[in-house]
Formats: structure tokens, C-alpha cells, sequence
């Protein structure tokens, strides 16, 4: 156990290791820190419509979060040492009997999936987390840094939600709001990593279950997602007068637009040529159009044989040309024309708005762990034991490979470094290590110890807080954790004691 006396500002990784997680240490009770997140269902109501607004876009759009890609080296030092005798809690559902031998193909636990929350700087971060064993099945175990803001010294992230099991924008067992945070007091006010872990009290989840179509006024009332469908048509002048007579209906005409004289070179003109009389096609043929052209325009005529009939039409249609009889006594018709090239113009049109007002229903996916499980917790255990590691790693290597998407969770199987591990920036002095090569995303993961892959249950004695790359080839390596003492399971019992509650009520929108 140790004591750290000054405060320190954020700290900011260099070469050699990776904040996967910041640290704080503990000492024994009451050395504990307690934060509000969303503390009533107003607050949790916006939280739940951050993330779920136009179909989940603020998840699909958030990113891995980690200070940096570059750390500081890591130096051995001396194993942790326990400030008590050993313990741990069962995980929901009882105490797996015996662990599963490592296998290829390991069954990955229920429990984990991604915590979503927004950074100082704005910006939509996520981390890896896990449900664990508690008195209302309502606790999320991850790194402190996944958690707390130390860019805000220390404040919890905004808009903290868990989502076990996301998948590309998919909440298949809900999402679950944070209402209360628990870490140690010197990691939120010292920035300390060696205590560099967060458990949360969430509500129970929220999952949404469909749309439904309201009036204006059940649309006002509802609490919860929801959003406007507008629908416009375009329609005749009588229809736009009635529609938008009845009860002041919201309208828009689109004014006539008059057809507009261009020249040839306008790839906006049309070529349409234009009936003028005789004087009109003999000044255009002389200057090269008058008014009714632009420049450079030609006029030309044409004379066709027309009957009696068709000659009176033609002059009751107000037609422009001359009509003469020759002494055969079949009548011509001469026209005479400019050409012209006209940018189209537009008849006016009425087009009609009507506004369809949508709720998105929610229903209680009722506790966390009742829905997904939750592992055990273990801690003073001995090192050099194996464990599985799960996470979700999406960051580059140091040497540029992205060798993770953080789509699906991964896992890491190994027996845990007898010595432990210093990084000095970080005020780090007995971090434990695992050999394993997840990256940036694997933060807050679970360290799963005695994990019984039947039962995809086993106790939670780490979580993901640095990687490293310990042999300098560009390539993580190590990951490390914080060492799970009695102090660490004191804040454990405080937060797992904690009631939470739900946001959803019976007709589908949050509490007010």
C-alpha cells in the first residue's frame, strides 16, 4: 500500500506503453471515492436518447479510447503484495466447481461487451467492460480511466451507458445507463494507476421495441425517443386552397418561372424556333436579329401548299405567315421564323406538407445480471495463476498494424507475472502483467480467473488497464492490470450493495 501526497494533473502516455487505463491506489476503508452519473430518470432519459437518436448513430460513431499510442518503458520490480487474506464472491448463478482447461475454441462469457461514454473533449469514446456478481445484479466492473476524466480531474464521463454484447450498432440485451460510480480515492484525486479500476451501478436496461404513430399531443406528452416524419405532395391549385384552409395546414407554392432567351453557346437553351411575321424575319435576317433574337441568330422561312380549310384555321389560330392563291387556284402558305434558344421555364406548383409524429418504444430489459450473468470476484490471490483476459482491441500496433477491428471481443490466456511491473509517469509500482498481444479498445476488459468456459463464469481479479511493448518490435505485447487487494474489494462490497432501479415504465417511455 502506498500514499501519494501531491496531486497530479492528466497524464499522457509516451514510447514503449499504452494507457489501456489509468491507476489509483487505495488504502483501507473509508479510502474510497463515490460519484454521481445519471442520478434520476430525467437524467438517464437524455442519456438513453444520446445514444439511440436516428438509429443509434452516436455508438456506430464512437471510437476506441486511449491517451496515446506511445508509454513510457515498464521496469520489474517486486511482486505486489496482499494486505489480507484471500477472497472472492461467486458469480451469478454459483460458483463454477471446477475451471475448464485451456481449449482453442473458447466459449466467450455473456457478461462482457462495451461501456460508451463522451470525453472532456467531446469526443465518443468506448472501453471494454463486464457485468459482476452484486446484491441487485446491477455492477459493471472496468478501468478507472474508462470511467473517470482525469482531463476533468477526476469527473465521471458524460453520458455513460454499458452494452453488453454490442455488436455494429446492435444492443441485443439492452442498454444500461450508469447512476453511480465507485473507484478508489487516490485514483480520482491523484490520478494514481495502480488502482486504475471503476465499478458502476447501472439501471436496469433499456430496449427498444418498435415505433408507433401518435397525434401531435400524445407525441408532446411522451418521454423517451421519438421524432418527426414529414411527407410533402405536389397537387393542384384547388387541392393546395382546400388542404391548406383547413385548420391553417402548412403549404408552399413554388412560383411560375417565365421561359428566358439565351444564345446557342448556352448548354442551358433548348433550340426552338419562333414564328414572326414577315417585317420581324426581314429585320432579323438583316442586323442578325432584333429584340425578339439574341445576335447572331438566323431567320429563315418556309412555303407549303395548304387547302381552303386548313388556310382559315390558320388565321383564326392567329398564325403570322402569308397565304397566297396561285392561278392554278391552290393556295401557299409562307412562315417565317427566327431562331431562338430558350433556358425552360415552369408552370407555378402547390405542393401540400402533412407531418406523421413517431414515439420509439422502449421496454424494461430488466437487470443486468439476470439478462447476461455477472462473474465472480476474486482478490489477495496469488500470482503466476492463469487467466483469460477478454476485450475488445482496435488500435494499431506501434508499427502501424491494425491487426483488430473492436467488432468482436477477443481473448488472451496465460498465467500472470510473478513480478510486478513500474511505470513512474504513471505513478505505477506493482501492476501485474499478462503476455498478450490485444491492443488500444481492450481497456477495462475483465481478467477472468478459474474461467469455467461451460459455464462462461469465472472471477474477475484484473481488468485491462496498460499494454506494452516490452521488446521493442513495434508489436504490444504485455498487457498489465492493477492488483485486486483488500482495498480494491472494499470498494467492491460498497458499490455491489447499492440499488439502482428501472427508467422504463408499462407503456414504454422513461420514468418522468
Amino acid at each position: 500500500m502506498k500514499r501519494i501526497l501531491i496531486p497530479a494533473g492528466g497524464a499522457v502516455l509516451a514510447t514503449g506503453l499504452l494507457a489501456a487505463g489509468l491507476a489509483g491506489t487505495a488504502t483501507a476503508a473509508p479510502d474510497y471515492a463515490t460519484d454521481p452519473m445519471a442520478t434520476n430518470n430525467a437524467d438517464a432519459k437524455s442519456v438513453v436518447q444520446f445514444w439511440t437518436e436516428n438509429n443509434n448513430a452516436a455508438l456506430k460513431a464512437a471510437k476506441e479510447f486511449y491517451p496515446d499510442l506511445q508509454g513510457p518503458k515498464l521496469t520489474s520490480t517486486g511482486g505486489p503484495t496482499t494486505d489480507g487474506k484471500p477472497g472472492q464472491v461467486a458469480p451469478i448463478g454459483g460458483e463454477p466447481k471446477t475451471a475448464a482447461p485451456k481449449v482453442k475454441n473458447v466459449n466467450l462469457p455473456k457478461s462482457i461487451g462495451k461501456v460508451f461514454f463522451v470525453t472532456s473533449d467531446g469526443e465518443y469514446g468506448w472501453c471494454s467492460a463486464t457485468s459482476i456478481q452484486s446484491k441487485y445484479r446491477n455492477l459493471v466492473a472496468t478501468a478507472g480511466h474508462c470511467v473517470y476524466d482525469t482531463d476533468k480531474n477526476g469527473h465521471v464521463m458524460d453520458n455513460w451507458v454499458f452494452v453488453p454484447g454490442y455488436y455494429q450498432g446492435k444492443a441485443p440485451w439492452g442498454i444500461y445507463v450508469g447512476k453511480q460510480a465507485w473507484t478508489h480515492y487516490d485514483f480520482d484525486v491523484y490520478e494514481d494507476y495502480d488502482k486504475d479500476y471503476a465499478f458502476v451501478t447501472v439501471y436496469n436496461g433499456v430496449k427498444y421495441v418498435g415505433e408507433k404513430n401518435v397525434t401531435a399531443e400524445e407525441y408532446k406528452k411522451f418521454v423517451g425517443p421519438k421524432y418527426v416524419k414529414e411527407t410533402k405532395t405536389k397537387v393542384t391549385k384547388e387541392q393546395y386552397e382546400k388542404w391548406v384552409g383547413q385548420n391553417g395546414r402548412n403549404g408552399k407554392i413554388v412560383d411560375e418561372v417565365k421561359p428566358q432567351v439565351t444564345g446557342p453557346d448556352d448548354k442551358r437553351g433548348v433550340y426552338q424556333p419562333k414564328e414572326v411575321t414577315k417585317a420581324e424575319y426581314e429585320a432579323a435576317a438583316a442586323i442578325g436579329g432584333p429584340s425578339v433574337v439574341k445576335v447572331g441568330a438566323q431567320a429563315f422561312t418556309t412555303t407549303v401548299n395548304i387547302s381552303d380549310e386548313e388556310a382559315v384555321k390558320y388565321k383564326a389560330n392567329g398564325g403570322k405567315g402569308d397565304i397566297a392563291e396561285l392561278p392554278s387556284g391552290q393556295k401557299t402558305l409562307t412562315t417565317y421564323f427566327v431562331k431562338q434558344w430558350l433556358i425552360p421555364g415552369s408552370e407555378a406548383e402547390y405542393w401540400i406538407f402533412d407531418y406523421t409524429f413517431v414515439i420509439e418504444l422502449s421496454a424494461d430489459a430488466g437487470r443486468l445480471g439476470d439478462n447476461v450473468g455477472g462473474q465472480g470476484f476474486a482478490w489477495n490471490q496469488k500470482t503466476g495463476q492463469p487467466v483469460y483476459a477478454f476485450g475488445y482491441p482496435a488500435g494499431a500496433h506501434p508499427d502501424g498494424d491494425k491487426a483488430f477491428t473492436g467488432i468482436t471481443p477477443k481473448w488472451c490466456y496465460g498465467k500472470t507475472s510473478s513480478k510486478g511491473f513500474q511505470a513512474a509517469k504513471y505513478k505505477v509500482e506493482e501492476h501485474i502483467g499478462l503476455k498478450c498481444s490485444m491492443t488500444q479498445g481492450s481497456s477495462g476488459g475483465p481478467w477472468v480467473l478459474k474461467y469455467n468456459s461451460a459455464k462462461r463464469m469465472g472471477y474477475v481479479n484484473g481488468v485491462t488497464s496498460l499494454v506494452a511493448d516490452t521488446d521493442n518490435n513495434g508489436r504490444f505485447d504485455l498487457s498489465t492490470s492493477p492488483y485486486f487487494d483488500g482495498e480494491t474489494a472494499d470498494i467492491y462490497k460498497k458499490a455491489a450493495n447499492v440499488w439502482s432501479g428501472k427508467i422504463v415504465d408499462s407503456l414504454g417511455q422513461v420514468y418522468k
